[in-house]
């Protein structure tokens, strides 16, 4: 229903800041909650962020929160989450995912029904 792509990530110092974008096809993305998850190697995939637009609503981690930002652009039909401040603890390979627009934003990754392929995000100490 709808197909997700991934891009913006790569290598950035401790400090640092990138930008990620999730470039969603087939539908707009106005009737989803989406979502961003990582996962490092030999860890279990985490909730990072995710906005309900129609809603009006945002969560975030508490790991991230105060220097992640997740965003829509309308326009691109893309949702993006601004990294800032990144720490060695962050990399890892970001998801970004969708589920039905539901009344609760879900922290769990078995709720949403569509994955991207991932971007691999690496902070360097």
């Amino acid at each position: 229903q709808v197909q997700l792509v991934e891009s913006g990530g790569g290598l950035v110092q401790e400090g640092g800041s990138l930008r990620l974008s999730c470039a969603a096809s087939g539908r707009t993305i106005s009737s989803y909650v989406m979502g961003w998850f990582r996962q490092a190697p030999g860890k279990e995939r985490e909730f990072v962020a995710a906005m309900s637009w129609s809603r009006g609503r945002t969560r975030y981690a508490d790991s991230v929160k105060g220097r992640f930002t997740i965003s829509r652009d309308n326009a691109k039909n893309t949702v993006d989450l601004q990294m800032n401040s990144l720490k060695a603890e962050d990399t890892a390979v970001y998801y970004c995912a969708a589920e039905k627009d539901l009344a609760i934003i879900s922290t769990g990754g078995n709720a949403y029904d569509y994955w991207g392929q991932g971007t691999q995000v690496t902070v360097s100490s």
